[in-house]
């Protein structure tokens, strides 16, 4: 079953050149490819991601980081 969205962007997609369409393709597999195995990572430590946040914070509370100026970047 394709939702009424994926669907919409399957028409708009076919819109697109041959080469194009190919670029698109690729892209998306390669994204559906590594969220698979982002999900693969955390569900094998499914506490990585609150260890990698502590650290963050801890960062923070000590001093090594600094505001991000989304005008700097």
């Amino acid at each position: 079953m394709v939702t009424k969205t994926l669907e919409k962007a399957f028409a708009e997609a076919s819109k697109l050149s041959a080469k194009e369409q190919d670029e698109l393709g690729a892209w998306l597999l390669s994204e559906l490819e590594s969220e698979r195995k982002w999900e693969e990572l955390f569900r094998r430590s499914p506490d990585a991601l609150a260890r990698l946040g502590e650290r963050g914070l801890a960062e923070k509370r000590a001093g090594y980081t600094e505001e991000l100026d989304p005008e700097k970047l």
